[in-house]
C-alpha cells in the first residue's frame, strides 16, 4: 500500500513529488521540508533559528495530515547551506525532539532549494 499525503498546512511540492508517502501502512516519510510559507510560497526567516523552527512546523503539518507526529518520527535528515549554522539548528531542533529523539543525519550541502538555510526530511511511524 502507498498512500500519497497533501496538505495545505504545508507548502505545495515545487517539483514532481509528493508531499509525504504512507508506506504500507507503517511508515511515512516526508520529502525536504524548507522554511516556506504555505499561502505564498516564499521562504520565511531571516536566520537559521527561525527558519529551522519553519521547516519543523511544516514536517509537523505533514506528520499529522498522514496521522502520525512528531513523537513517532525514527529517522530525521537535516540539510544545512553552512555547517556554522549547526549550533542553531541544534538548538531549535532539540525543543521539538529533545526527550527522545529519533535517529539523525545533519550534513552541509552546496545549495539548499530557493536560497534557504535548512532543508529538513524525516521518516516516521504512521498511525
Amino acid at each position: 500500500m502507498r498512500q500519497i499525503i497533501s496538505t495545505s498546512n504545508a507548502p505545495a511540492a515545487i517539483g514532481p513529488y509528493s508531499q509525504g508517502i504512507v508506506a504500507g501502512g507503517s511508515f511515512v516519510f516526508t520529502a525536504g521540508q524548507l522554511p516556506m510559507d504555505p499561502q505564498s510560497g516564499e521562504i520565511l526567516g531571516k536566520d537559521i533559528t527561525e527558519q529551522t523552527h519553519l521547516a519543523i512546523k511544516n514536517l509537523k503539518a505533514i506528520l499529522e495530515a498522514a496521522g502520525s507526529s512528531l513523537q513517532r518520527v525514527v529517522k530525521v535528515t537535516v540539510f544545512l547551506q553552512n555547517m556554522s549554522d549547526f549550533a542553531g539548528m541544534n538548538a531549535v531542533y532539540a525543543e521539538y525532539f529533545g526527550a527522545s529523539p529519533p535517529a539523525r543525519s545533519a550534513v552541509e550541502v552546496a545549495k539548499v532549494p530557493k536560497g534557504a538555510l535548512v532543508e529538513i526530511e524525516a521518516i516516521a511511524l504512521a498511525g
